[in-house]
This record gives structure tokens, C-alpha cells and sequence, in this order.
């Protein structure tokens, strides 16, 4: 790794708008952005060709690619995992897991603190999210029916006791237990999301009171307007639009939601309230066919088609197979987002979900350098992680 980087001839992404310039990376941070060229003759030198100079993509939702699963039991699939979506672009992620017995989350969090000290040719990790197994089986979706629970307060503080990693949780918040959970998650520095859940909005209203502050995959594994007797009641998605303050995920792969949906959650929640994620399973980056959802050896039997993992009989998603270019692509051109508001999905609002935008999640002076490097149609020319160039280039 040099000790400094200059990145020449770009169109820099930056939170003032798109400049023509230069910038110069010193060891892991960004150093100088400048209209002007930046003095620096040791430098190594790399030509952006006029292409765009963007913060890396931080995807907070992802449990695979590769081939590989973060349930597979094995330091080799994050190592692996990391570097495939690094050539996308992701230059941070949080390993997801799925939801499964107690010993394999254990280990599954072993497995990070090895492979996170080893991680040095992809993107970087930021903290493990556990994604169930407190969910409403009426909305498991693709989630395993064994493994699924109400939360159980013996069992979650065993696990948040065991490891520092988690930086996130996934339930259903109308769980009996569920606000309680919430609760303890946030006094260990865990932040509560929503997700396979059934609540109505009044549930939901709680629920964010008491900090759960994020919808899971919005629109997946969550209710809508139900009808209980004679009266109707609004979902988990009409709340997520009516909570103003309310952060959103959304997978925006334009096959999990069609364009006229992705235009109805820009419109509503705007460019500040939504984060993209591929929330990825093994297949991404892999061609398509048959693959597994979940480990390697007892996980769920799915088919990869028409750009996204489904069920065997057809009946249902099981999975995306997106990378972090696809969904920049994907929401320019389906819901006809600007590109500095897409970036910002893809970059700043997943920084700040995760407590990290006091150093990722935007080309300035002194932040982490986190680089992707793109053209016009979102293909990925060069990756930078803490100023370590690990694709291209």
C-alpha cells in the first residue's frame, strides 16, 4: 500500500455537488479534494479517465455472494464474500445472518472476529446483523419455519453477551417481548430494525418509540393494509410512510419492487430516509441456476432466475442476487433518481444508519478512503478500501 494515492481526471461525487478535480489519499484517509491538481510526486498516480469518483458503497443488508454464505460455517466465506462485492463497488458491508439455531449464530460470530482481522483485499465489515429468529411465521418468507421464535430474554442476552459484533438486530416488534428486546438491544449499543413482521401501524408507532428506528426490506416480509372483522387497519408499510423519521431498506434490484413502487418510496421518504441494499445470498456475482439460501449443507434448496433467487416451486423470492451497481443502475433508470441522490442511498444514509458518517460515506478531507471508481452506465473501473486499491485500478 502507498503512502499516498492520487486520484486525477474525475468527476468527484462530493456532498457539494460534482466537481472536475483531483483527489490525494495519505495512508488510509482523504487527505485533499481540489478543482486544481494536487502536488504530490510520490504518489501513485490513478487516471479516472473522466469517469465518476464516488464514496465506496456501504451495503448494511448482504448475506452472501460468491457462491459463499456467512452461515457456511467458515472463515473463508467472509474473506470471499468481502472481495466479490468489492468488485461492485462495496467498499463497507454488515454481514446478515438468517435465522437458525443458537450455536450456529455463535459460531457464525466467531467466525466474523477471525475473518474481520484478515479482511484486507475487500470490503470492510462494520458489525454483524442478526436478522431473526423473532419474526411473525405469517411473514417468514423465505426464513426457515425450525428456527423461528418469539424473543426469548434468557436466550438474547446470552448472545449479545457473547459477542461485541453485533451492531444490529432484525424482529417483528408486535412479538410479546418484542419493545423489551428493543430495549436491551439499544442499552448494548445495538440498534433494533423491523422486519417479517405483522404488526399495524399503532404496534409500529410503539415500536419506534421505543427504537426501532428502521424498516427492514421494505415491502418484503411485512404487512399492508389487512382487514380484521369489518375494520381496516394500515401495515408495517403504510407506517413506514407516515413515520416521517422512519429510515427505510430497500432492495432495489427492480425485480423485488417494480418501478412504480420504487418511485412511490422515493417520492414519499425522499432522498434522506432510504438506504439501498442487495440484501444478497450466495448466487451474487455466480451464474444463474440452482444454489442454496442459507449454509451450504442444511440450508434452503432455491432456483436463480430472471436475476433473482426464488423458491423451488416458483411460488415465491428467496433471495437477491443484486451487487451495489445494480441498484445504483436500477434506481436511475427505473425510478429516475438523479445520480447524487442515488449515490447518497448507496453511500451516506447507510453510513448514518449504522453510526458511521463521522468517517464513511462521503469523499471529504479526513474521512475514511472508501473510493469506487464508475462510468456512466455504473460499471465499476476501481475500488478503494481505507485507501488500499483491491480491485482494478
Amino acid at each position: 500500500m502507498n503512502k499516498q494515492v492520487k486520484i486525477t481526471n474525475g468527476r468527484i461525487i462530493t456532498p457539494k455537488g460534482i466537481i472536475n478535480g483531483t483527489i490525494l489519499i495519505n495512508q488510509t484517509k482523504i487527505a485533499a479534494i481540489s478543482e486544481r491538481d494536487i502536488d504530490a510526486p510520490d504518489a501513485l498516480v490513478i487516471d479516472a479517465h473522466g469517469n465518476y469518483v464516488s464514496p465506496g458503497f456501504i451495503d448494511i443488508h448482504v448475506h452472501g455472494g460468491g457462491g459463499h454464505d456467512f452461515m457456511d460455517g467458515n472463515e473463508e466465506a467472509f474473506l470471499e464474500i468481502a472481495r466479490t462485492h468489492a468488485r461492485y463497488g462495496t467498499t463497507a458491508m454488515v454481514p446478515t445472518t438468517l435465522t437458525a439455531e443458537k450455536a450456529d449464530l455463535l459460531k457464525t460470530l466467531d467466525l466474523y472476529a477471525t475473518a474481520d482481522a484478515k479482511n484486507t483485499m475487500g470490503a470492510q465489515f462494520l458489525g454483524m446483523h442478526l436478522e431473526g429468529p423473532y419474526f411473525a411465521m405469517n411473514q417468514r418468507g423465505a426464513q426457515d419455519p425450525r428456527y423461528i421464535r418469539n424473543p426469548d430474554e434468557e436466550e438474547y442476552k446470552e448472545i449479545i453477551a457473547y459477542s461485541k459484533a453485533i451492531k444490529r438486530w432484525s424482529a417483528a416488534p408486535e412479538l410479546p417481548g418484542a419493545i423489551q428486546f428493543a430495549k436491551y438491544l439499544q442499552a448494548n449499543g445495538i440498534m433494533p430494525a423491523l422486519a417479517h413482521t405483522d404488526a399495524i401501524y399503532e404496534e409500529v408507532a410503539l415500536a419506534f418509540e421505543n427504537g426501532y428506528k428502521l424498516a427492514t426490506h421494505l415491502y418484503s416480509g411485512m404487512s399492508g393494509v389487512t382487514r380484521r372483522n369489518a375494520y381496516r387497519y394500515a401495515g408495517v408499510i403504510e407506517a413506514a410512510f407516515l413515520i416521517d423519521a422512519m429510515d427505510v431498506e430497500v432492495i432495489a434490484d427492480g425485480i423485488h419492487l417494480p418501478a412504480p413502487l420504487l418511485k412511490l418510496v422515493y417520492k414519499i421518504k425522499g432522498p434522506d430516509r432510504i438506504a439501498l441494499i442487495t440484501d444478497a445470498m450466495r448466487a451474487a456475482g455466480m451464474p444463474e441456476g440452482d444454489s442454496v439460501l442459507g449454509n451450504k449443507d442444511t440450508g434452503l434448496k432455491v432456483i436463480v432466475e430472471d436475476g433473482v433467487a426464488k423458491l423451488p416451486d416458483r411460488s415465491s423470492f428467496a433471495g437477491s442476487v443484486a451487487t451495489c451497481d445494480r441498484l445504483v443502475r436500477t434506481m436511475m433508470a427505473m425510478a429516475d433518481v438523479p445520480l447524487p441522490e442515488t449515490v447518497k442511498m448507496m453511500t451516506k444514509n447507510p453510513a448514518t444508519i449504522m453510526g458511521v458518517d463521522d468517517r464513511k460515506g462521503a469523499l471529504v478531507e479526513g474521512m475514511d478512503a472508501d473510493i469506487a471508481i464508475f462510468d456512466e452506465q455504473i460499471n465499476i473501473q476501481a475500488t478503494i478500501v481505507n485507501g488500499k486499491l483491491v480491485y482494478g485500478g
